[in-house]
Parts: C-alpha cells; structure tokens; sequence
C-alpha cells in the first residue's frame, strides 16, 4: 500500500470529517454518499477542488438506499469509512445471516462489500475492500442489550473481516469537548495478516499517540474552552453579529434557569451548561444546538448591554470545536442553523485523523 494510491468511499459523508482524516494519510476518494442537501453543499464547497472526479463522474450520491444505485458501479476501494446511523435490527444478534440486518442502512454498507467480493470471484483483479472504518454513538456497543453490534460482528465475519472496536473521547485528542464515541475498525483477513487493531486512546502535547488507557488521564494534551473561542479581535471584527445573534435573549435565559431550578428540585443534573475560556471542555455539542443552545452556552459576565447573558457558540468556534481546519481552508456555506446541525451530527476531526493514521501503520502498511 505504501506505492499504490490508498482509496476510499465515504458513506453518510456529511461534511466530511472522514474525507479530511482520509485525505491526511493520502488517500483518494472515489465515491461519497450523503442524503441531506445541506451537508451535500458543505462537502461538495470543500472537497470540489481536492476530489473534483467524483463530483464530475456522477460518483456523490444523494441517498445509498436509492434503488437505482447499482452497487456494482461504485468504483473499487481499499477503506470504506462510514458515520452510519443506529437503527434496531429485526432480529440482532439471535443468529448469523445477512437477513438480521435488512431494512437498517448497516444493511447497504454489507451489500456494497459483498458486491465487490462477489466481483472478486469472478475477477481476481477487481479489490476485495481492505479496511472498514464506521463510527456510531457511545450507547451503540449496549444497543438492543448488545445484540446489535453482535450481529454486525457476525455479518463482518461471514464476510471475511476481524473486528475491534472502542469507546473514545474527544477530549483526549486535543478537542476541548466531553464526545464519546463508538468506532468500528475491521480488516479482510485474507488481505491483512494483522492479529489485532491497536485503538491510539489519546495524544500527548507532543501530538504522540497514547496507547495506554492508564496513562491517556495523565498524558493527554492539555486544553481549554479558550482554545476554540474567537480572539478579542475577531470578537471585535464580529461584534454586531455576536450581541445580536449569538447572545441569548432574556426570555430565553430567563427560561434556560428556571428549567434547571426545576430539574435540581427533581434531584437531577438536566438543564443548561456554560463554560468559559478557562473550563477544560465543553460537553457534547449535538445537531439540536441551533435550537436553544442549552448544551454549551459561553458566559458573558460584566459586558456591557449584556445582563450577564451568555451566548452560543459561533459557527466558527463550532467547527473549531469539532476539529474542523476552519482557519485554514475549510469553509461554511451554509446558515447558521444548518452548520450547528452538521458541526453537531459530525466526527471530531482529530479523533478519526489519528485512527486513519493508525490504520494505514498497522494494517495498509503492515
């Protein structure tokens, strides 16, 4: 693999948090997937100049359930990398077989590797996928008491694949923000000799990979809210639009403290979360942050005109947040609304730069 192009396809793309991590180790995409118009437009804004052939040759495709998608003229790839929503299996876990999976989009994911390994049978040429690469929500592992990610195990396995997976935090790659989240690595064991995937659990301030749970507390770089905060200029360049916009109203925060009295009453934790510059992260930002913003709300006290009010995150410090090169080249073409759900539905960058890293060490190179 170290001579040839490394390529891959990118299902429920969204605005590309994979296509970035795939991109870091040199790899080339050859198809991509993503249903919703908004997301399609973000990733097609960022991703036209440095993967202009798919969007040419008619391989972005709005929905992977679509009929007419002919699975066997998605191009061949080594790494199928995908975000794939967690949907209930019929009958998960309660016996091997392809039919557990019907009717769940974990489902079109098999269809498309079975269809080029059935290719590669009859065309020794055509590549058998190398490498899965998925990711799901923390509770996934847990999900139908267990059974569902057994039987994705098992629908991997009859197709030839060793699995591992791990529960990793985003607030251990160098992102201040508490995200847990489930990935899925798999390998073709006829094609990768591997005997195990190794999960890099963290990095170090030296940006080294941390292998070791019992060291990845201790070691892992050091962060804060401010990192990912607009600077007193940019603040400045911004601020019609921030005491505007992004402050929230009075009503707003008026009810933001009266459903947290409640909820305390209640003897639970539920209601809003602020933090400031110096909090070492935030909690998860999820795709309803464009509704109240409860979830990370930046506190503004002692500013003028703003009753200690806090306000939500800007768009900009969302995709900071998330791990997004938006300071770079990375571009938002979208609302507001809209980059808070995608920011919110996404992968944090550096998390799944660092596993495609690891993939291509341990197992494309190995």
């Amino acid at each position: 693999m170290t001579k040839d192009k490394i390529e891959f396809i990118d299902l429920f793309a969204g605005i590309g948090g994979f296509h970035i991590a795939m991109d870091s180790i040199g790899g080339e995409c050859v198809f991509a997937s993503e249903i919703d118009k908004f997301a399609r437009v973000t990733y097609e804004e960022n991703f036209k100049n440095s993967s202009p052939s798919i969007f040419k040759n008619g391989n972005f495709n709005k929905d992977i359930t679509d009929p007419e998608l002919d699975y066997n003229s998605i191009p061949e790839f080594d790494v199928l990398c995908g975000g794939f929503p967690c949907q209930p299996f019929s009958h998960a876990g309660l016996k091997k077989g392809f039919s557990d999976t019907r009717g769940t989009l974990f489902f079109n994911i098999q269809e498309i590797i079975s269809s080029k390994i059935e290719a590669n049978k009859k065309d020794k040429s055509v590549k058998i996928p190398k490498v899965i690469f998925l990711e799901n929500v923390k509770g996934f592992r847990n999900h139908e008491k267990g059974n569902t990610f057994k039987t994705i195990v098992n629908v991997l396995n009859e197709l030839g694949y060793e699995v591992n997976a791990e529960v990793l935090n985003s607030k251990h790659f160098g992102v201040p923000q508490n995200r847990e989240r489930f990935f899925i690595v798999a390998w073709h064991k006829d094609q990768i000799k591997a005997e195990k995937f190794h999960f890099p659990v963290g990095l170090n301030n030296n940006n080294e990979v941390i292998f070791d749970k019992d060291r990845r507390d201790v070691e892992a770089k050091e962060i804060e809210v401010g990192n990912i905060l607009l600077s007193n200029k940019e603040l400045k360049e911004l601020e019609i639009a921030v005491n505007k916009t992004y402050t929230i109203s009075e009503k707003l925060w008026v009810g933001h403290q009266r459903r947290k009295l409640e909820h305390a009453k209640k003897g639970n934790g539920f209601g809003y979360s602020s933090f400031n510059a110096k909090s070492k992260y935030t909690s998860t930002i999820s795709a309803r942050y464009y509704k109240d913003g409860s979830e990370i709300l930046i506190e503004q006290n002692n500013i003028e005109g703003r009753d200690n009010r806090p306000r939500k995150l800007h768009p900009i410090e969302a995709a900071r947040l998330q791990g997004y090169p938006i300071d770079e080249w990375y571009k938002i073409p979208v609302s507001d609304n809209q980059s808070y759900k995608q920011f919110g539905n996404s992968v944090s960058v550096p998390v799944v730069k660092t596993l495609a890293n690891e993939i291509l060490n341990q197992l494309l190179e190995s």
